[in-house]
């Protein structure tokens, strides 16, 4: 014992200022001094505390991993009841820190350049040999054993993770689960979703909560008595299991794993990541953290110059008349992109079918739809089901960049397990490999893995247009699922049976990100009448220079401003409740004046959208006034005068 502390003392010495220590226990602080994280370490166990503003977010929680290696290490002749379980007998051999500051420029994003600034802790444990001695176990230096604890303060919420350097002893590594929790303060409520297209329901941190019956999706959304929101997020989780949160006991969340991972180190788990805002807006703005979190892209063929963002249209009819007229209605309305949907190629619940070819009764052929979508100036992208996608990758992918084919759409992923984690994420980097886009449907949640591999566009994982939510969760996503990235919500416009206004749906486009973002889901073209106010989808990008969400609570309201080039696109949500909406125009230039036009609902018109279109000139620092009607919405187009 005397030996371990006179080893932690020496390390603790040669600390930086900004990291201070008393015994074995640890402080790091974020580059702005708002967040501070307490590490401490005893024996095997780790906990950690958060402070976020003077305020302290999450008590002391336990921070670990389970690993059981007996199997393995049974395998060279050590009896199995003979082993150690992994945890016992760590001690900590050394103390990094480490400090970043630096920006990047994403492909492309809600915003053109990316700061990441952050300072890092390291803890470095070890089970070696003198370790295993003193357990009363005779192994020899092979059997060595060391795992390093991450810890990372950024100016927008902390993370967690574990390093596993390579091993001594080149065994595989069983993971069987975590022990990571968060404890938080008594009173503490949470936004419940128990599968990525569930609805929201608003619980407390108590186990007689029926909610608590069933885990909670990531990213969860809570508020603590004192107002702060806190948000639990998972970072670049690609080959592992995929995370949820059960309710351990009251007030005390834990990590819970789909099931185990067996891995090779050197390794990464994912990150666990915890978010803090006063305002509840400060958590979208601070969600590029994600990103942060994950490696830079993967070199890319003609240095991704096909990776395209745009707008898709999905053909809702399959022969040859509708998808022609799909064709011209995409162009008219600014689209970039039209879709195959589902049954193109036969029954995609089968294994049977086969996606090499438009099924028997289909009137078209794939390099015909590419080439008469080229000739207006738009690509194609193709529904496949995984079903297809496991049994004729090999062949899928070259096949589809010969009929010219811009993108993949995953439909019905396996999600969950570590094997179908793998698989899918290895598709989607070999999509990159023929310069195909890829758009993951169903339960797959994201966690930043764009930034490594960008051609993974967008994914759904959201309750959206094909649930025809409520306003009240419409306006709820922004501060839960889309704090992850991109979400194929899939906005309709003149579907009869969605649940808001075409003012509400107009504003999607601004509020919701989706660089593949598809527009009049479940809308023929011969249902639109020209609706003047159809201009903001025409004229709007999928992907902007700068985002700033500017108001709004969960489940309330939202507005949200992004910016391309010059130009600013904002987007106004409400829930039920009819309510005035005071958007700031502190974004805009000084001495630059503005014209805005603005669209929003107006029972009194005279049209079958009731939406009106104004427009006036203004200047940064005169806020402009809304009236949104009950489930509404107003969309902005600000241009420079």
């Amino acid at each position: 014992m005397r030996t371990h502390l006179l080893t932690v003392l020496f390390c603790l010495c040669l600390l930086p200022s900004r990291l201070r220590a008393v015994g074995a226990q640890y402080t790091l602080t974020s580059p702005d001094g708002q967040y501070s994280v307490n590490v401490s370490v005893n024996g095997h166990r780790m906990t950690y505390a958060i402070d976020f503003a003077g305020e302290n977010i999450v008590r002391e929680s336990e921070v670990g991993i389970e690993l059981d290696n007996r199997l393995f290490e049974a395998a060279l002749g050590i009896p199995r009841d003979e082993l150690p379980t992994w945890s016992e007998g760590l001690r900590l051999r050394d103390v990094d820190t480490l400090d970043v500051g630096q920006t990047w420029q994403p492909l492309y994003g809600e915003n053109a350049t990316v700061r990441d600034h952050y300072r890092q802790l390291t803890l470095h444990l070890v089970r070696g040999e003198a370790e295993n001695r003193a357990a009363g176990y005779d192994f020899d230096k092979r059997h060595y054993y060391a795992v390093d604890l991450e810890v990372r303060a950024y100016d927008e919420g902390v993370a967690l993770r574990f390093h596993f350097p390579e091993q001594a002893n080149g065994l595989f590594l069983n993971i069987t689960g975590e022990r990571t929790q968060m404890r938080l303060p008594e009173g503490t409520v949470a936004w419940h979703q128990a599968w990525a297209q569930d609805k929201h329901a608003l619980c407390s941190l108590r186990t007689s909560e029926p909610c608590w019956q069933q885990e909670a999706e990531r990213p969860l959304l809570l508020r603590l008595p004192s107002g702060t929101y806190v948000a639990l997020l998972e970072a670049a989780m690609r080959d592992y299991a995929r995370g949820k949160f059960r309710l351990e006991a009251d007030n005390t969340l834990a990590v819970s794993l789909y099931g185990g991972a067996e891995v090779m180190s050197p390794y990464n788990t994912p990150w666990r990541v915890v978010m803090a805002g006063k305002q509840a807006v400060e958590l979208i703005n601070h969600k590029d953290l994600v990103l942060n979190l994950n490696e830079p892209a993967v070199a890319l063929p003609d240095d991704g110059r096909w990776i395209r963002p745009g707008k898709v249209y999905r053909c809702g009819g399959l022969n040859r008349n509708y998808i022609l007229r799909s064709i011209r209605f995409a162009e008219e309305r600014g689209l970039q992109f039209i879709e195959l949907d589902a049954r193109w190629y036969g029954p995609e619940m089968s294994m049977q079918s086969s996606a090499l070819a438009p099924s028997a009764e289909r009137d078209f052929t794939i390099p015909e739809v590419c080439d008469s979508a080229r000739a207006h100036g738009l690509g194609v992208w193709l529904y496949v089901n995984q079903r297809a996608l496991y049994q004729q990758l090999d062949s899928i992918l070259p096949l589809y960049r010969r009929w010219g084919v811009s993108g993949l759409k995953f439909g019905f992923v396996q999600v969950g397990n570590q094997m179908w984690s793998h698989w899918l994420h290895e598709a989607v980097r070999r999509c990159a490999d023929y310069g195909l886009m890829v758009d993951i449907h169903d339960e797959y949640r994201p966690t930043g893995l764009s930034r490594t591999l960008p051609n993974l566009m967008n994914q759904e994982g959201i309750a959206g247009q094909e649930e025809m939510p409520t306003a009240t969760h419409n306006v709820t996503l922004p501060f839960t699922r889309l704090l992850c990235g991109p979400a194929d919500y899939t906005p309709s416009y003149y579907c009869p049976r969605k649940h808001t206004t075409f003012g509400h749906q107009l504003a999607m486009a601004a509020v919701y990100y989706a660089p593949i973002e598809f527009l009049f889901w479940y809308d023929d073209p011969v249902t639109h009448d020209g609706a003047e106010e159809l201009r903001f989808w025409h004229n709007i990008p999928t992907v902007f220079d700068e985002s700033r969400a500017l108001a709004g609570a969960p489940g309330e309201y939202i507005v949200q401003a992004r910016r391309s080039g010059r130009e600013w696109f904002v987007g106004a949500m409400t829930n039920e409740e009819a309510r005035v909406v005071t958007i700031p125009t502190d974004f805009l230039e000084k001495g630059q004046t503005y014209q805005v036009t603005i669209y929003n609902d107006d029972p009194t018109m005279d049209t079958r959208s009731k939406v009106s279109t104004t427009t006036k000139t203004i200047k940064r620092g005169k806020p402009v006034t809304l009236h949104l009607q009950s489930s509404g919405g107003a969309a902005l187009h600000i241009v420079p005068a």
